[in-house]
């Protein structure tokens, strides 16, 4: 398991200088958010644009994953929207995923994180289950062809807002090797019943992203760590456990305004997490005589 940090904490940063700090501050990569301060998947310029990150990112050392979770990219009044589950627009977010594994492919991602959206009012789950599923299986075949995971996010407040949800939309689908899991550790706390600790096991072998910060019960707010209740050396501990070695990048977008200051924090509350985490899983032999 490798310590990134989010781009979308980054927003009042040129992106060279965001990639440039997060790298300084010992963070091994970064969950990319596409979106237009930094990265716009739908400009001219984009191919031109991820061939110098790719390059960047590289110098750096910094691994990547990419995030799709921005807020206004497609619709400037209506945030999140279109969504795969929406009335009308699925096309868009479905264009907008395909050009994110493109983008994926080219950096040489670990994996795409995406979600489904919030279900129209009115509209039943059994509709909800027919447009996501038509929506992620417009994404898979490309996914497979080019060779990247397809990390699936259950998001508080959404369609598929539990873990359940995404199980059971991989079932839906037939279980495909490349839909995988994103694990937000904060949502653990927020909404999921058996805890962070226990999401992680329940995902397992599964999981394919990591997204790190605090919560509290029942409020979906991105909180730095100890500002909530998540038992974060138990997290890194159960993440460990079962064998994850990915990206665990921290998810803090509404910290911009001092992002240095937060992800420096954020590096030292991870770290010093990690050896207690390794302390409580080291035997002890009290009153072994040598």
């Amino acid at each position: 398991m490798r310590f990134g940090y989010g781009t979308n904490g980054f927003w009042d940063h040129r992106l060279d200088d965001a990639l440039a700090i997060i790298a300084d501050l010992g963070y091994e990569g970064v969950a990319l958010t596409l979106d237009h301060p930094h990265l716009d998947p739908f400009a001219d310029d984009a191919p031109e644009r991820v061939r110098r990150i790719g390059a960047r990112l590289s110098d750096l050392g910094l691994a990547v994953v990419v995030e799709t979770g921005a807020r206004y990219l497609m619709d400037p009044r209506r945030k999140h929207e279109p969504t795969l589950v929406s009335g009308t627009g699925r096309e868009q977010r479905v264009e907008l995923l395909r050009r994110a594994v493109r983008i994926g492919h080219d950096l040489g991602a670990e994996a795409v994180s995406f979600w489904s959206g919030i279900l129209p009012a009115g509209v039943g789950p059994d509709e909800g289950w027919s447009r996501l599923v038509g929506g992620v299986e417009q994404v898979l075949p490309l996914a497979d062809e080019l060779g990247v995971d397809c990390a699936f996010e259950p998001e508080p407040g959404m369609f598929a807002e539990r873990l359940e949800d995404v199980l059971e939309l991989r079932s839906r689908l037939g279980s495909p090797p490349r839909f995988r899991v994103t694990v937000d550790v904060g949502h653990g706390v927020c909404n999921e019943p058996d805890g962070p600790e226990g999401t992680v096991r329940r995902a397992g072998g599964l999981i394919a992203n990591v997204q790190l910060d605090d919560m509290r019960p029942g409020v979906h707010d991105h909180l730095e760590f100890g500002d909530g209740e998540i038992d974060l050396p138990g997290v890194l501990g159960a993440l460990e456990e079962v064998g994850y070695q990915g990206l665990a990048c921290v998810e803090l977008p509404r910290h911009g305004h001092a992002a240095p200051l937060v992800a420096e924090r954020s590096m030292r509350a991870l770290t010093d997490a990690l050896m207690v985490a390794h302390a409580r899983r080291t035997p002890r032999h009290e009153g072994v005589i040598r």
